[in-house]
């Protein structure tokens, strides 16, 4: 079974390339953030034509998240943001699947975490509140499905290994150690970074700015995340950032990140 995660920046601009990806690398699962659509506006026949059913939850020129599954796998007990938050806006998307010839189901959580703006500002506290609600309805889902993935852009680094320039970024959004400390928590919970497994040394990155020739310099955050249970941890073979999309023309400035695990 392969999962994946990819914040595409807007699937209006982005749907070329994420039709040419979805036919290269074939994921069983893909979660997908930033959308910056409205629900009317998902591409269903397109999403359709390459052989995937989908959930989303759209919003108007921000945000947006979708659940992209092969076709004939299922998405049952869906899930459109946090029961727990009263949040007008579009951050996350969950589903139960069970792809063809994988032994048991899969509970999928696909999240856009909150971007937080600056510490002590108010969209910093926003996220700080979406973080503890998060944590604990996963609290509950987890109790209820001991195979379940949390993917997703989380806007933050775990710790100085996922950043290109650890001293000069400390403490500035996404590094802070208030954001660490809830992606710690999250981990608590029983659940294990698939892609810190595959590289432990650390240095491999998920997003780099547009600017500055940030991604040929490789000065990188790595900010989206695949967090497996225990018993889909057991089952992990590889996890990698597709840095060949980020090459591309005209790209997000997010690369996917997938993890293939022996479910069969």
């Amino acid at each position: 079974m392969q999962l994946a995660t990819w914040n595409v920046n807007s699937l209006n601009v982005r749907l070329p390339q994420v039709l040419d990806w979805l036919a290269q690398r074939q994921p069983d699962v893909v979660a997908l953030q930033e959308l910056k659509l409205p629900d009317d506006a998902f591409p269903v026949p397109a999403v359709r034509a390459a052989g995937y059913d989908a959930v989303w939850l759209g919003q108007k020129t921000y945000n947006g998240v979708a659940l992209l599954v092969r076709q004939g796998a299922g998405l049952h007990d869906v899930q459109r943001n946090l029961p727990n938050l009263d949040d007008d806006q579009a951050r996350l998307i969950a589903a139960t699947v069970q792809p063809p010839g994988a032994a048991q189901a899969v509970r999928v959580v696909g999240a856009y975490f909150p971007n937080g703006q600056a510490p002590g500002s108010d969209k910093f506290a926003y996220k700080m509140r979406w973080l503890a609600a998060l944590r604990e309805w996963l609290a509950t889902q987890l109790a209820q499905h001991p195979q379940l993935v949390l993917m997703g852009d989380f806007n933050i680094t775990r710790d100085d290994l996922d950043v290109w320039d650890p001293d000069g970024l400390r403490e500035t959004i996404h590094c802070t150690s208030a954001e660490r400390e809830q992606l710690q928590a999250l981990l608590a919970l029983g659940l294990h970074d698939a892609l810190r497994t595959a590289a432990p040394q650390g240095g491999v990155y998920t997003w780099w700015d547009y600017r500055q020739l940030a991604f040929p310099k490789n000065r990188g955050l790595r900010i989206d995340h695949i967090l497996l249970s225990t018993p889909l941890h057991a089952r992990l073979r590889t996890c990698e950032v597709d840095r060949a999309m980020r090459k591309r023309p005209q790209p997000s400035d997010h690369a996917p990140v997938v993890a293939t695990l022996d479910l069969d």
